[in-house]
């Protein structure tokens, strides 16, 4: 034993030598970030912005050798298994080295910046952002290059996880990152986990494991590592120990996920959350092979989850009950002054998620004329008496351009129902529908499924549904 500390306490020292940088000057040369300007109008900036496939959400996580960063990533997507999410490791993404380097690479730096081709991690973050799937390199680490006859195919995600030591180095890269997580663990802790991996995942013996860390190891987490910790959003102390960190981050990530745009824009519209459930029902209508039958059966489906989220916007009133043990049960009592009124003949598909939903309630109806789809002529119209003292379930499936809703919403104003009691629920909405409706009534709350792109020249909600009165009734032949 005293013989194996002389020989550690002999590599320490020794490590503190001069030693190669492994500093390469094509590193050195960077592109110019790009800019980009934003479109004066509604109308235009939201065709610009929803012609671009959405953009995922991009996560980098740095931190220290063997600080946990890994394991930190793995329990993130665990515990986002609704969605799809991709690891882009930086390890992936160090150059090969050349045959001089070879020969020397005990002396190479591979913590250095330049150790790493980050123009190539930029080029793949740029492209998954856009929706592009990429060839991540393999690098194997026992001959220090890429494999040249295979790579890692990664596809376009909801979510992009970046990992490594120096992801938060170049300030493009760290430019492209949605939220930047610092993994924080001790530095003995560290370097037993390093020692550890190095030893028996990478077959190196221990006395090269501590030169590399004396020589490169720690002063590169010094000088680059560390003082990069100031870019972090979120701080993880001692790494994936630390379940409430990461619960939180998680749920962040989820209300980002289910934000669209406009919410940010207009906080009285409400988006439900995104599954791939809801994802798989949305493909199921919106294509235009599907039966009618299917078709009804999905869109009820999809109906009844945005009823039941617009209920939820309701006010309640505690209320406390005894159960059949005995005990007592302080919970909430339903709105009680509550109707719905369909825009015919769409909104009538509706109508029966909201009776499954709420017994007995009653249900009005609107007719309103589409002329050019001005939506200015009211045709029919029969409502409960006392809808004035009542919440009002506004239903139409889809909201295009906003102005047969903005008739409806107009004329429940006018019968006495304060604009903050009316919640219009609809499957999928246009962005020009919402900006519509919601700069002329901005107390009144909007809850749909899915924010599609635009509309197109003939004022039909694309990707859309098509005519889904048509389609749901069966009148579409």
């Amino acid at each position: 034993m005293p013989e194996q500390t002389n020989s550690i306490d002999y590599v320490m020292e020794k490590a503190s030598g001069p030693h190669f940088s492994g500093l390469r000057l094509d590193g050195l040369l960077s592109s110019p970030p790009s800019s980009s300007t934003a479109s004066p109008s509604h109308r235009s900036a939201s065709a610009s912005d929803s012609n671009a496939p959405k953009q995922p959400f991009v996560i980098g996580v740095s931190g220290g050798t063997a600080s946990g960063k890994t394991t930190v990533c793995d329990m993130i997507i665990q515990q986002l298994h609704d969605h799809r999410v991709v690891l882009v490791n930086q390890d992936s993404f160090y150059r090969g080295l050349t045959a001089e380097e070879s020969k020397r690479v005990h002396e190479y730096n591979f913590d250095h910046p330049d150790a790493f081709d980050t123009e190539q991690l930029l080029d793949c973050v740029e492209k998954m952002r856009s929706g592009h799937s990429y060839h991540v390199p393999i690098y194997d680490f026992k001959s220090h290059r890429r494999c040249s006859d295979s790579f890692r195919q990664v596809n376009a995600s909801d979510v992009i996880i970046l990992e490594g030591i120096l992801v938060f180095h170049d300030q493009r890269v760290r430019n492209l990152m949605n939220m930047k997580i610092f993994v924080d663990t001790d530095a003995d802790v560290r370097l037993a986990r390093r020692i550890r991996r190095d030893t028996v995942e990478r077959g190196r013996d221990i006395n090269s494991v501590l030169e590399q860390y004396a020589k490169f190891v720690k002063p590169a987490f010094d000088d680059f590592v560390l003082p990069s910790k100031k870019y972090a959003d979120v701080i993880i102390p001692r790494g994936g120990d630390n379940h409430v960190a990461i619960d939180l981050i998680v749920q962040h990530i989820h209300t980002k996920l289910g934000q669209h745009d406009l919410c940010k824009i207009y906080p009285n519209v409400h988006v439900i959350q995104s599954t791939f459930q809801i994802r798989g029902m949305h493909t199921l209508i919106r294509d235009k092979d599907i039966s009618k039958h299917d078709f009804v059966f999905y869109s009820d489906r999809l109906i009844r989850l945005v009823v039941e989220h617009g209920l939820g916007h309701l006010p309640f009133t505690e209320k406390q009950v005894v159960t059949p043990t005995g005990s007592a049960y302080t919970g909430v009592d339903f709105c009680k002054k509550l109707c719905g009124v369909s825009i015919v003949r769409s909104g009538e598909s509706m109508e029966n998620a909201l009776r499954a939903c709420c017994k007995g309630i009653k249900i009005g109806k609107f007719l309103i004329h589409r002329d050019g789809d001005n939506g200015k002529q009211l045709i029919y119209e029969k409502l409960p008496k006392d809808i004035s003292e009542r919440h009002v379930l506004l239903l139409d499936p889809v909201l295009a351009t906003g102005n047969s809703a903005n008739q409806a919403i107009e004329l429940l104003i006018q019968k006495g129902v304060p604009e903050s009691h009316i919640i219009f629920l609809n499957l999928i909405s246009a962005p020009e529908g919402i900006h519509c409706v919601c700069n002329r009534f901005p107390s009144l709350k909007i809850v749909t499924s899915e924010i599609d792109v635009a509309l197109n020249e003939e004022f039909r909600v694309i990707p859309g549904m098509g005519e889904f009165g048509d389609r749901y009734f069966g009148t579409d032949d």
